[in-house]
């Protein structure tokens, strides 16, 4: 009964322990003509591991809940422990009922500028500036643990935005770009003070009302779940009403428009003119796709 007990505690213990992201890791440094330098694939294999190990949150993440996210890193010069890159963030979720994984967030970081040492140590303080290599991952996997809680519960999110502009504050002091108001209109600051905006509070209800009352209905309930997917897009318009072509409509919409246009090109009727005349309205940047929506 006593090596039963812990066996049980061992593999309680172990799922307690188990980390929030299973996140794969691309450092790609073709464009500096040293793409074979052993500094390369170091930083590569730290960041995999600094990622998909470091405790995230204080929430218990069970290893099938894990978010499947991915990070392509671009390196485009580099001096010393000096390197200016862009960063691709991109993260999905399961779809209840199914075999199928969704988008959720698909972000191009172009002023991911950092200075990294090979081997050292790469350490995440939540409350303190560490080096714009953490800063920027960590801000990024908030707004994933962040859409992915939205999309399970309304503004289910709120603790790791906040996290997000906690990290943004306290990274101004590097003077790297992206953190402050005047780095442009589709930086890290902007990306975070809309989110927490209530000027663009439609966004996280089309997050949670297009992802758990369409998407996850339509295993069940196909034409429900298409309904509720076409009825959370056109809520966009009272946003898009306030400030046409956001950032966060391109964000969501980068992320989404492929798997939009496949659920309104099949499946039961649902009134596609309505949607199609909202799509063109707060996303024209995809009107290619919306035409291609016939069914």
């Amino acid at each position: 009964m006593r090596n039963i007990f812990i066996v049980l505690l061992f593999f309680y213990g172990f799922s307690g322990m188990a980390q929030e992201l299973n996140c794969t890791v691309v450092v790609n440094a073709q464009q500096t003509g040293n793409e074979n330098f052993p500094i390369f694939k170091t930083l590569e294999k730290q960041l995999n591991e600094f990622i998909n190990n470091t405790k995230w949150t204080r929430k218990t993440f069970a290893p099938q809940e894990r978010i499947d996210c991915s990070m392509f890193i671009n390196i485009t010069n580099y001096s010393g422990e000096s390197f200016q890159a862009s960063l691709q963030v991109q993260s999905s979720r399961p779809v209840y009922g199914s075999s199928f994984t969704t988008p959720i967030y698909n972000f191009n970081d172009t002023d991911f500028n950092f200075q990294y040492l090979e081997f050292q140590n790469l350490i995440y303080n939540p409350t303190q500036f560490e080096s714009n290599l953490i800063s920027v991952l960590a801000f990024h996997i908030q707004i994933i643990l962040g859409l992915d809680a939205d999309s399970f519960s309304p503004n289910g999110g709120d603790d790791y935005y906040k996290q997000a502009q906690i990290i943004t504050n306290y990274s101004q002091q590097g003077n790297f770009s992206g953190w402050k108001l005047e780095d442009g209109l589709q930086s890290r600051f902007i990306l975070i003070d809309n989110i927490l905006s209530p000027t663009f509070k439609e966004y996280r209800d089309v997050i949670y009302s297009y992802h758990r009352e369409g998407l996850d209905v339509m295993s069940e309930n196909s034409k429900q779940g298409k309904e509720q997917i076409a009825s959370s897009l056109k809520s966009f318009q009272a946003m898009n009403s306030r400030r046409p072509n956001s950032f966060l409509l391109r964000t969501f919409f980068d992320a989404k428009a492929d798997e939009i246009e496949q659920i309104f090109t099949g499946g039961p009727n649902v009134n596609i003119a309505s949607v199609k005349e909202a799509l063109q309205k707060v996303a024209p940047m995809h009107s290619s796709k919306w035409q291609n929506i016939t069914f």
